[in-house]
């Protein structure tokens, strides 16, 4: 006998559904409003159309700091992805350092953004800082506040220390998921380790390696407080991002139009990029 599935639960979901909706709505409908008038106060605006995109478009500012953010989430997931597998292949399956390796991984996920820019500000500096001097005394002229590449590499490997815990719990899960009938047959056919992880850890962490590259993806493209607080976008531009110059234009200048309409660009770029991973790796999984 066919059991009729009961839907009812949805209802209590509702609510918090019809709330989450309408606070995003709300804010996204306001920022398209904006980016399509120009208002100088509450009583005095005028309808300007596609006039702020296409100022936008053309502002340099955008183009350098786009490519600036493709380089950095590139660099990003070429370190995390494959250093978070590799961690979690080197965890151990059982006793009591199981606990205490998802400990050690999960305290740089605790730590807020604010604190981990602070943290590397003063472990970068030459005078006080244990890198600095150290990197300094080993005879490297080390200086993130003056040198381009030392700012990039620092806010770089700031974000590899503060998320490749993140890849690298969600491949544990992943391979913890995994039978054991597929190692045991594995031993019988004598394969080499290479030979597993090819074709038995893998494919069968593809769910969760989808789930690390768009989170990390998103995360890395909207980086704000850890360079802002670590180099505050320089030295010059260095390390100004897209959410860097956003906050330039809405704060620092009030233009209040083109930073409405330079947000709403942001937010179609990674939602693009973000379909684009999204397809190109389902794509590939089902063709397998």
């Amino acid at each position: 006998m066919n059991k009729v599935p009961n839907n009812k639960a949805w209802w209590l979901v509702l609510p918090v559904f019809l709330l989450v909706a309408f606070s995003a709505i709300v804010p996204m409908m306001t920022v398209v409003n904006y980016s399509v008038q120009d208002i100088f106060d509450a009583s005095t605006r005028f309808f300007v159309g596609a006039d702020w995109y296409k100022q936008v478009l053309q502002d340099s500012r955008l183009h350098d700091s786009l490519l600036r953010q493709f380089i950095f989430s590139a660099c990003v997931l070429l370190i995390e992805i494959p250093l978070g597998i590799a961690i979690a292949l080197c965890m151990p399956t059982k006793g009591r350092w199981v606990s205490v390796c998802l400990i050690v991984l999960a305290i740089p996920l605790l730590i807020p953004w604010n604190v981990v820019g602070t943290i590397w500000q003063i472990f970068g500096r030459a005078d006080i800082g244990l890198m600095g001097w150290a990197l300094n005394a080993l005879g490297f002229d080390y200086n993130y506040a003056a040198n381009t590449m030392d700012a990039w590499v620092t806010v770089l490997v700031m974000d590899v220390w503060h998320w490749t815990s993140l890849v690298a719990l969600l491949c544990y899960s992943g391979l913890r998921a995994i039978p054991d009938v597929y190692y045991q047959a594995a031993r019988i056919d004598r394969a080499t380790p290479w030979a597993v992880f090819r074709y038995i850890q893998l494919p069968k962490m593809k769910s969760v390696l989808l789930i690390a590259v768009l989170l990390r993806f998103m995360d890395s493209f909207m980086i704000y407080t850890e360079p802002f607080v670590l180099t505050g976008g320089g030295p010059g531009n260095a390390t100004t991002f897209l959410s860097q110059t956003l906050t330039q234009m809405a704060v620092g200048q009030f233009d209040l139009g083109p930073a409405a309409a330079f947000s709403l660009v942001y937010f179609l770029i990674i939602l693009l990029v973000s379909w684009l991973f999204y397809t190109a790796m389902t794509h590939a999984d089902q063709n397998r």
